[in-house]
């Protein structure tokens, strides 16, 4: 699993008006920021380099064949970011704390200047999110801090592709890739939820038009399969949250509810591994479901899956057009936000033929 982090830098100053905390989160952010658009080497130089490695070689050039594909057939905006590579030295570059309170699965949000509000806060360092997590702890709340390799600034900075993704396999690539240039393409202030899955959507549908347009029937076959594992862990955790929030939401007391989230949890992991079982490689959900499961793991999923087939659908509707396919969806994130949850419902349940209603 992947997260992107949107940083803020122009709302560095508005910090100054505010707690020492915020003053510190900020400082942080900027730093991080910084060290990472230092490092930045044009990717030609790089490739050019005698003294480049050729895994590093072989990504760096791969990079470029798909901001070249992103731009001419998935409609998004390659001109600056990703054209730059930075060696941090680290497995990841920033870590993101995910919070909801101990009997629900609403995410805490975090709000800034410019931005809006974030279903996490991202942070340069372990040591700054696990600090971050402690203090949410002690306030009742479950907490998920997951390592993130890579990132987005929203089309504010050139971007640059990090040494975190050079392990990637060269789906993955693809996906990070076009998951980010999506968010420079839409995005919509205090949605995440709509931001991921629209990102997602287009990641999704991303690889499937590059893996038909230039991979072998076998590569194809197995990212397929791969996908169709992906997505019965997806709805297994679905289900899983499903119950969770009718029991959230029933009147038993909150002693009888923590006593059946426990064991809602305990279920999960085992039905998970009885899905493992049947069949499908790990593809990272093997960490994550043996690290403990809580309300915050579970709603940062929902953030970026549960709207995925909406946006899915919406591709459809527009017959695989995808410049139709973002105006489409601008559309959708220009609605109030209550009439934005109906539309993506509706495409989610009755598909393409909804799509009419949410103009």
């Amino acid at each position: 699993m992947r997260h992107c982090l949107v940083i803020a830098l122009l709302a560095f100053a508005a910090a100054a008006t505010s707690g020492c905390a915020t003053i510190g989160y900020y400082a942080q952010s900027f730093a991080g920021q910084y060290e990472v658009l230092a490092k930045r080497r044009p990717i030609a130089a790089v490739v050019a380099d005698p003294a480049t490695p050729i895994r590093i070689r072989g990504r760096l050039e791969l990079v470029g064949r798909l901001r070249e594909f992103a731009a001419a057939k998935l409609d998004l905006p390659a001109q600056g970011s990703y054209a730059s590579y930075a060696a941090i030295g680290r497995r990841y570059v920033v870590w993101n704390v995910f919070a909801t309170p101990a009997l629900s699965l609403d995410p805490i949000q975090s709000c800034f200047p410019v931005i809006g509000c974030l279903s996490y806060r991202g942070y340069f360092s372990a040591e700054g999110a696990a600090r971050h997590a402690r203090t949410l702890e002690t306030r009742g709340h479950d907490v998920y801090v997951g390592g993130v390799a890579a990132y987005s600034t929203l089309g504010w900075f050139d971007d640059p592709v990090l040494d975190t993704m050079i392990t990637w396999s060269d789906t993955q690539v693809a996906r990070f890739l076009f998951h980010e240039l999506a968010h420079q393409k839409l995005y919509v202030r205090d949605d995440t939820a709509f931001n991921e899955a629209y990102a997602e959507a287009v990641a999704e549908s991303g690889v499937d038009a590059w893996l038909a347009a230039t991979a072998s029937p076998d590569a194809r076959q197995a990212h397929a399969q791969e996908q169709r594992h992906d997505g019965a862990i997806l709805t297994l955790i679905a289900t899983v949250r499903d119950e969770l929030r009718t029991l959230y939401s029933s009147p038993a007391g909150p002693d009888d509810k923590r006593r059946h989230k426990a064991l809602i949890l305990t279920s999960l992991r085992d039905r998970y591994e009885r899905l493992r079982a049947a069949g499908g490689k790990d593809t990272g959900y093997d960490s994550w479901m043996s690290s403990g499961v809580n309300n915050a793991k579970i709603a940062a999923v929902a953030t970026y899956h549960d709207d995925v087939p909406a946006f899915r659908n919406l591709l459809a509707a527009v017959s695989g057009d995808f410049p139709a396919f973002h105006r489409a969806s601008a559309r959708i994130g220009a609605l109030r936000p209550e009439q934005r949850r109906t539309c993506l419902d509706g495409l989610k349940v009755v598909g393409p033929a909804f799509l009419a209603r949410c103009q």
